[in-house]
């Protein structure tokens, strides 16, 4: 089954939900027969109205094709109600409602509930929505629908969870769902960005809202889904403090307000007027992470910046720069919001403020030398030999 996945960004100056999919020109073919579907030369993609109705045509569409629509990072105004559509058309409805229903009284949240039910639902499909299921059933699915199609290490460990959810809750006599192998967690270092970088990044950014969006993503060290969230009337500019609300693992936080982020957050606030979030879009409604990340990117090219930037390093960032100018990794853990210490030990491994003390045995051989050699004090490693 071939996957198609849907994104919010902001084109025309409206919300647009990016169709994406590996290059298949038979897919093309099934886009250009709706009349509700275009393409963006901007962004390089084809792209539909973030419209409930336009969606429902879409997935009414493809889905009489076989293919499988990941609509699970969509978050617009009637998609729940859209969902529920979705979902009471098909014939897997009492599996997937009694799924949904059951991750629901489990309290996760929406976001995690769409993903395991997709992954759930692709299951199925693949079996063909039969009753019973054994172990095997189940490596032969991850084998040939996850990790034949290079799904990440992260979107298969996050499979296997859905799936032992789906056999706690249908208690398959032939399955133990804890003996269902899930791959050990990619464990990758942060990309950061220097703190010269962050400057240069910042004053590239030309349009004022979107300077101010990175400054205080970079100044707080905030998520994008926590600075998407915000409220203004959870920023206390007398306390220089920031409240942070149910974020992941559904805890409240306070963060740090900037002294030097102010004259630009008054700027902001007087020449945009926001309602009610801090970064609002269209309508008063909250600004989208494609939205951010685009704009993110626009800045990179014109700070010549030539990283894999998202976000996120910002936010690594602000972490690896604390501890590089001594902060205590206890405070650190508190400001990110991380649960585990462990979470946080990681900027250890990236930050800059020991290492540059410790030099490498080359530049110590190289000195030792020359301070036994008087007849050649500039010693290099370009010295001809054979001379």
């Amino acid at each position: 089954m071939k996957k198609i996945e849907l994104y919010e960004f902001q084109h025309h100056k409206t919300s647009q939900i990016e169709i994406r999919f590996n290059y298949d020109r038979e897919m093309i073919n099934h886009l250009k027969k709706l009349d509700n579907i275009s393409w963006s030369s901007t962004f390089g993609c084809f792209y539909i109205r973030a419209s409930t109705k336009d969606l429902d045509r879409f997935f009414k569409h493809l889905n009489a094709y076989g293919y499988y629509v990941d609509y699970s990072n969509l978050n617009i105004p009637g998609m729940e109600t859209l969902e529920k559509e979705i979902l009471a058309s098909k014939t897997d409805r009492a599996e997937l409602l009694n799924y949904r229903e059951y991750l629901n009284g489990q309290r996760k949240s929406r976001s995690t509930i769409k993903t395991y039910t997709n992954f759930v639902k692709k299951f199925l499909s693949y079996h063909k929505f039969k009753t019973f299921y054994k172990i095997n059933d189940v490596e032969r699915f991850v084998e040939q629908e996850i990790a034949a199609k290079n799904y990440s290490i992260s979107s298969h460990r996050q499979c296997i969870t859905a799936l032992r959810h789906y056999f706690d809750l249908t208690n398959q006599e032939e399955i133990d769902p804890s003996k269902i192998k899930r791959p050990r967690k990619s464990k990758y270092l942060p990309g950061v960005l220097s703190k010269e970088e962050v400057i240069d990044l910042l004053r590239a950014t030309r349009n004022l809202k979107h300077r101010c969006i990175l400054a205080l993503i970079y100044a707080s060290g905030l998520r994008i889904g926590e600075l998407l969230s915000l409220k203004l009337t959870d920023i206390d500019v007398d306390r220089r403090q920031i409240l942070i609300r149910q974020a992941k693992g559904r805890k409240d936080r306070y963060v740090m307000l900037a002294e030097s982020f102010l004259p630009l957050f008054f700027n902001y606030l007087q020449t945009y007027e926001p309602k009610v979030y801090f970064a609002e879009g269209l309508k008063d409604n909250p600004y989208t992470a494609s939205a951010v990340r685009s704009f993110l990117k626009d800045s990179c090219r014109r700070a010549r910046i030539r990283k894999n930037v998202s976000p996120h390093t910002l936010r690594h960032s602000y972490a690896t720069h604390m501890l590089e100018n001594g902060i205590d990794l206890r405070y650190i853990q508190e400001l990110l919001g991380h649960s585990r210490p462990e979470t946080t030990m990681i900027y250890t491994h990236v930050t800059q403020k020991n290492l540059t003390q410790i030099r490498s045995p080359l530049d110590e051989s190289l000195k030792e030398m020359m301070e036994r050699s008087k007849s050649d004090p500039n010693l290099r490693l370009s010295r001809n030999i054979l001379e």
